[in-house]
């Protein structure tokens, strides 16, 4: 993963359900809303075949990874099929060795103080706080006092109306889930409604960037 170029464009997609059937015309509809990450978490049935599939239609124009890798299990099965990230709702020691052994980046879950200072010390390349709704944006300026130079990943209840208060407050990425990728409109194939609400997301980040 090109972690300069996830920072030109701070959104990342969590996909967490679907299935091959979709996955062809989800990867163009990611793409045609001009997201440029995205993570399939590796508790959707058959996660290993979706990544790897998504990675071949995506054919480099996406940059795809795992989410949810609670063990080396997990790890060796992502980047067997193809995952250029890593992305977990905790630290996971044994999985964060792994990634520092292969060099592959990182995004490990915390809400604490103490364990974002873990997690940023065991190597992460932004720690993923989570869930960032328990305590809003205001609590990533809180964070930023002490830990200013600790990179941190907003997950949980981010939306168009308050993506601009995360980095307002200090969060250097955003990522977003089931508010877009709902099980309905997977199921549904409404991709339609997909791309309009990666789309808003993404205006909105456009909107503070642009200030």
């Amino acid at each position: 993963m090109n972690l300069d170029h996830f920072r030109e464009l701070p959104v990342l997609g969590i996909l967490r359900g679907g299935d091959t059937a979709i996955i062809d015309d989800l990867v163009e509809t990611v793409v045609a809303a001009g997201l440029r990450t995205l993570e399939i978490t590796m508790n959707t049935p058959d996660a290993p075949a979706l990544i790897r599939r998504a990675v071949e239609v995506a054919g480099g124009r996406l940059t795809i990874g795992a989410g949810t890798v609670l063990s080396t299990d997990d790890f060796a099965a992502a980047r067997a099929a193809g995952a250029s990230f890593i992305v977990m709702p905790t630290l996971v020691t044994e999985v964060a060795a792994a990634c520092r052994d292969s060099g592959v980046a990182m995004f490990p879950g915390a809400l604490t103080p103490q364990e974002i200072h873990n997690a940023w010390n065991a190597g992460a390349a932004m720690v993923k706080v989570f869930p960032a709704r328990v305590f809003g944006p205001s609590y990533f300026k809180e964070i930023k006092g002490p830990f200013d130079r600790i990179e941190l990943l907003a997950c949980g209840g981010v939306d168009p109306e308050n993506l601009a208060a995360y980095f307002d407050c200090g969060a250097s990425a955003v990522a977003f889930g089931g508010g877009v990728f709902k099980p309905e409109w997977l199921a549904g194939r409404d991709f339609d409604r997909i791309g309009a609400g990666i789309g808003a997301l993404l205006d909105a980040y456009q909107r503070w960037a642009g200030r």
